[in-house]
């Protein structure tokens, strides 16, 4: 359900280009102790800025992929049983909120609604984390941080974060890169050569403009990075789009001729 990840300083970092300011913004939550709220389309790079965040300050990160199932309990932890022994296993979050970590709860909205309600009291000025099965109240150790991340054009009316929740937050809005930034990335990511690359990004950003009409999506910048890196590794262009641009996009074999219609007019 959570990984843990520990590197080792900046050097260490994953590679994140920045696009703004929201690298100072996340230096200045922390140094403050307070929660940042990441909003943007998937696959836009708000996973990896944490990582590296994480990295730069030196701080273990927990990340939580979240899902319809994902309850209060699988965050704060449950009574298991060990060696013939009930034992108390602290979730990923309490571990975070004891080792002063920084917690990352991907597309937050998807958990539970009890889990919000469990975040309110780390997102005040409380910063506390109560555990009513043990009845500890855990107060949040230096250099703890909740970061959460949500993509606000995928979610319905029935999931979304309540504005008392939301306003507990810093927020950053996310986007995908200008097409000099993620021209860079793709190349620093997949090895493909400049002038191949930019055509992958020119037909991204006519994809990204179908959004909404015969696409829900727009292609991500992970997906241009597959598609460069099979290329890079010697896969005919036509079938490395299709693979990793188009197919991930939709099913409708209709669709999917007018996609490769589009490959063929920006790549000839």
């Amino acid at each position: 359900m959570d990984g843990t990840q520990k590197l080792k300083g900046a050097a260490d970092a994953p590679f994140y280009l920045p696009q703004a300011d929201e690298c100072e913004i996340f230096r200045a939550a922390h140094a403050n102790s307070l929660p940042l709220l990441l909003k943007g389309p998937t696959g836009c790079g708000k996973t990896r800025f944490v990582a590296h965040m994480a990295a730069e300050l030196d701080r273990p990160l927990y990340t939580v992929a979240c899902h319809d199932d994902l309850s209060a309990a699988d965050l704060i932890g449950r009574y298991l049983l060990k060696g013939g022994e009930t034992v108390w296993v602290d979730g990923p979050l309490t571990r975070a909120v004891r080792e002063g970590a920084i917690c990352y709860l991907d597309e937050v909205v998807e958990a539970r609604k009890d889990v919000t309600v469990v975040l309110h009291p780390l997102t005040d000025d409380r910063r506390i984390l109560p555990i009513d099965r043990t009845s500890e109240e855990i107060e949040a150790a230096d250099g703890f941080m909740l970061v959460a991340s949500y993509n606000p054009g995928y979610q319905n009316i029935l999931k979304t974060l309540k504005p008392s929740t939301r306003q507990r937050f810093l927020s950053v809005e996310f986007d995908f890169p200008t097409p000099e930034l993620e021209v860079e990335v793709v190349m620093r990511e997949s090895g493909l050569d400049k002038d191949r690359v930019q055509g992958l990004v020119r037909l991204a950003g006519k994809l990204r403009a179908l959004k909404g009409q015969d696409l829900e999506e727009g292609v991500s910048t992970r997906l241009i990075v597959y598609a460069a890196t099979l290329i890079h590794q010697g896969m005919p262009l036509e079938r490395a789009v299709l693979a990793a641009m188009i197919e991930p996009l939709t099913d409708e074999e209709d669709v999917k001729r007018g996609l490769l219609d589009l490959v063929t007019a920006v790549f000839g």
